[in-house]
Parts: structure tokens; C-alpha cells; sequence
């Protein structure tokens, strides 16, 4: 296999790849032992026919598709290691030639690791950020953990009052017509929650058990189903019973099963939570003013198959995410009436701002001299280790040599990263 690199403008260079006679006639073979169970050849059983049969019968390149792609994966990742070039986007594959006997050549267009020019980024000015918290902020988290302790409590003695559970059936009409997925059946509903369109809730206040109320409500201009975007509606509802909210007493007995002895205690504790998330907060707003202000003093410019990589990367993580979280994508967009296309050009703004965050922090590192040491390495694989509770040998040897690499230039960006908050002056 031979790679030839041409570097072309924009950051972009097309690689030209040679895969040898005999490395083709490999994946030519290969591709006629994946795919001769499925031809039929008069006189040959099922899969018992020479690859030299079916050529006669079904001509000389009937493998050559099975066989390029076969060959341009590995061919592919040789010529990526071998050219020394800083590749940062996945390759649009281009077949030159490829024919029995003769050497394959394709072509590889990608997008190359773009310069960048640091302008200012020591001594960047950010805004101080207020860690102080306040009464009544301790009062407002309080009131929502007691919130989590509340229970529901049946009540057949008044109407519905806004904070209340019900449990309703609902039709919904639009111009006397009900119309698809408007209809519900003992739907449980926390009065005041947003969970149905507006106005709907709000309207079910003053209902009484078993009597019928009408809903008048008219749905959003942006409502994701078009053919009721803006329509009015009406929803015939019953609700069948009312719970109401009992929120807990904030004394002794409360506390006393959080672990606190004193229901001042519990306050303390709840002030250092908050203290400690306003403090993190405050970090991580420091850190984005700061990295967003040294993109601005700096100077590049970012090839579009980068930003695409980076696109499809962000929208295969939310994938996973939905995955994990027992959805699958295609019934994620047949739900929102999301599309691929939609989503890629949605995150093409969070593409970019990673792309241009983490560029510039590589190029800090490297006009700092900043270097990962063993202790560094070692600090990170303990990190990782307890967060997957798995040994630090073990986290090493699933990551292997490129794992590893990996994760000690995400250290050296890490350390650039705290290089610039520290060198940063607050105001």
C-alpha cells in the first residue's frame, strides 16, 4: 500500500491510496467467500460453486464491490497513520480504480488540523462572580425538598384547586371534530405542572367531581403537530378524583430523618450545599468567559468536513443518551417530527464551539510548553477508575495505547484550561 498526500486549501488535503495486485486479490477472494452462499449456479449446490464459475457466468468484476469495500477500511487506517498528517474529519472515499489484477487506487478527501493564531489570552478580564448565598435561597431549597416529601391525600369535600392531583378522563375537538391523540382515559395530572398545553390546567381549577367541564384553550402557533398549530379546541373533561398536596412540617422529626440533629443543623447543611454549587457555577462560567474571549482574540479558520464530524459526533452522543434511556432515535424524531438533517444543523453551533475551544486550548499548551507527567496520567486513571469502580489496572488496559494517548492530550487541555482561569484577572 503506497499514500501520496496533496494539501489543498481551506485546511483540506485529498490522500491518493494504492492498495497493491495482491492485497486486492485478498479482498477479491474474501468478498467471494462472504457472498457465494448467496448465488445460484446452475449444476453447483448452494455456495459450492468456484469463484472462477461465477466470474465466467456473471463477469470478471462481479466481486470487485465487495472487494473495495473490503479493502478501503484497512487500506484506509494505514494510510492514516502512515502519512504523518493531522487528520480531523471523516474521509469522503472516492474509487479511482479497481479491477481484477491490478493494483486499487482511491481517493481520501479530509480536513487537516487548521493553524490557529493566539491573540491576547493571558490576563483576560472577567466579570467577578457572586458566591454569596442568601436567606432565601436556603428558604427557597428547603421549600423544594419538602416538596419532595409531600404526599397526596384524597379529598372529596371541595373543587380543584391550583397544586392538586387529578385524575380525569379528556376528549379534545377541533371545530366539533375530536381529533387524533386528544383523548385520555384516568390521566393522572399535577394542576399547575405546564404538562398540558396553556390554559388547560389553569381551566380545570373550580371543577367538581363527575361533572363535565369544558376546556375552551387554543394551541401554541409553534405546536409540533401542524394540523392544530393556533387552532382553538375544546376538551370535554371529567375528573374522577382530587389529591391533595401535604407538605411536611420543616421540624425536628423532618430533620431527624435527613441524619441532622437540629433543624439548624439541617440549614448549615443546606447553605454549604448551596455554597458549593455557587462556587462550581461560578467556575464554570469563569472558565467559558475566559475561553470564549481568547477564541475572539484568536485567529482561524475552520474547514466545513471538520464541523460535520463534530456534528454527526454531538448527534450520535444524544443517540446514545436516548438509548440508555430505553428510546431509540428513529422513535425519538417520529415523536418530535425531527429529522436528521434538522438536528445536524441545530448543533452545528455547539460543533463549532468545541471545535474553536478545544483548538485554541491545543494551541495554549503548545505556547506554554504545557506536558502531561506520569503523575498527571496517574491522577486521571485513579479519577476514572472510581467513577467506574474499576481498578486502575483494569481502566489501563481497556484503554490501550491510543486510549491512553487520548486521555493524556484531554489532561494537557485540562491544564491549559487552568492555566488561562489563573492567569485570568476578575473585575
Amino acid at each position: 500500500m503506497s499514500v501520496q498526500v496533496e494539501k489543498l486549501e481551506g485546511s483540506m488535503a485529498k490522500l491518493t491510496i494504492e492498495v497493491s495486485a495482491e492485497d486486492f486479490e485478498k479482498a477479491l477472494q474474501t468478498a467471494y467467500n462472504k457472498e457465494k452462499g448467496k448465488i445460484n449456479i446452475p449444476g453447483f449446490r448452494k455456495g459450492k460453486a468456484t469463484r472462477a464459475v461465477i466470474e465466467k457466468m456473471y463477469g470478471k468484476d462481479v466481486f470487485v464491490e465487495g472487494a473495495v469495500n473490503e479493502a478501503i477500511p484497512d487500506a484506509y487506517e494505514k494510510a492514516y497513520d502512515e502519512c504523518g498528517e493531522d487528520i480531523v474529519s471523516s474521509p469522503k472515499i472516492e474509487v479511482v480504480t479497481a479491477e481484477a489484477g491490478k493494483p486499487m487506487v482511491f481517493t481520501a478527501l479530509v480536513a487537516l488540523k487548521p493553524p490557529v493564531t493566539l491573540g491576547q489570552y493571558k490576563g483576560i478580564e472577567v466579570e467577578k462572580q457572586d458566591t454569596a448565598v442568601t436567606d432565601a435561597e436556603v428558604e427557597e431549597k428547603i421549600k423544594k425538598e419538602l416538596d419532595l416529601q409531600a404526599r397526596y391525600e384524597t379529598v372529596t369535600d371541595r373543587a380543584v384547586k391550583d397544586g392538586d392531583q387529578v385524575v380525569l378522563d379528556f376528549e379534545g375537538f377541533v371545530d366539533d371534530v375530536a381529533f387524533e391523540g386528544g383523548k385520555g382515559t384516568n390521566y393522572q395530572l399535577t394542576i399547575g405542572s405546564g404538562q398540558f398545553i396553556p390554559g388547560f390546567e389553569e381551566a380545570l381549577v373550580g371543577a367538581e367531581v363527575e361533572k363535565e367541564v369544558d376546556v375552551n384553550v387554543s394551541f401554541p402557533e409553534d405546536y409540533h403537530e401542524e394540523s392544530l398549530a393556533g387552532k382553538p379546541a375544546v376538551f370535554k373533561c371529567t375528573v374522577h378524583e382530587i389529591k391533595e398536596k401535604l407538605v411536611p412540617a420543616l421540624d425536628e422529626d423532618f430533620v431527624d430523618d435527613k441524619g441532622f440533629d437540629t433543624v439548624d443543623a439541617y440549614k448549615d447543611s443546606i447553605r454549604a450545599e448551596l455554597e458549593t454549587a455557587k462556587i462550581s457555577d461560578a467556575n464554570s462560567a469563569k472558565q467559558d468567559a475566559v475561553i470564549d474571549k481568547v477564541i475572539e482574540n484568536a485567529t482561524m479558520e475552520i474547514p466545513e468536513a471538520m464541523v460535520e464530524t463534530e456534528q454527526r459526533s454531538i448527534v450520535n452522543e444524544y443517540a446514545q443518551r436516548l438509548q440508555s434511556q430505553g428510546m431509540s432515535f428513529e422513535m425519538y424524531m417520529k415523536y418530535t417530527g425531527m429529522t436528521a438533517e434538522k438536528m445536524m444543523e441545530q448543533v452545528k453551533p455547539q460543533a463549532e464551539s468545541r471545535i474553536k475551544s478545544r483548538l485554541v486550548l491545543e494551541a495554549v499548551a503548545d505556547a506554554e510548553n504545557i506536558t502531561v507527567t506520569d503523575e498527571d496520567l496517574e491522577s486521571e486513571f485513579k479519577t476514572m477508575a472510581e467513577a467506574y469502580a474499576l481498578d486502575v489496572d483494569k481502566v489501563k488496559e481497556m484503554l490501550g495505547e491510543n486510549g491512553t494517548k487520548q486521555v493524556s492530550e484531554d489532561v494537557r487541555i485540562k491544564k491549559a484550561m487552568d492555566f488561562l482561569t489563573d492567569n485570568a484577572v476578575e473585575k
